[in-house]
């Protein structure tokens, strides 16, 4: 797995609108840092930011729940 992290994280502090620096298995969601509201300009954020496209069947809070849940789907993606 390539490290996303650091354009994940700036994805993330831009849609939670504050600096953050989750653990990479911690909840985004549990956390409190993400919610359904806010997913779809996080994903958005992750399409502009690593060249990828996300179909609306992806758009779930399990796939993008953790920064290693999101960069395994980004390399599933071939990001």
């Amino acid at each position: 797995m390539s490290d996303k992290k650091p354009g994940i994280i700036k994805v993330l502090q831009a849609v939670a609108g504050k600096p953050v620096t989750p653990e990479d298995d911690e909840s985004l969601f549990s956390s409190g840092l993400l919610d359904s509201f806010a997913l779809p300009d996080f994903v958005s954020g992750l399409e502009s930011e690593f060249g990828v496209s996300v179909p609306d069947s992806d758009l779930s809070a399990r796939k993008f729940d953790t920064i290693d849940k999101v960069e395994a789907y980004l390399d599933s993606k071939g990001a």
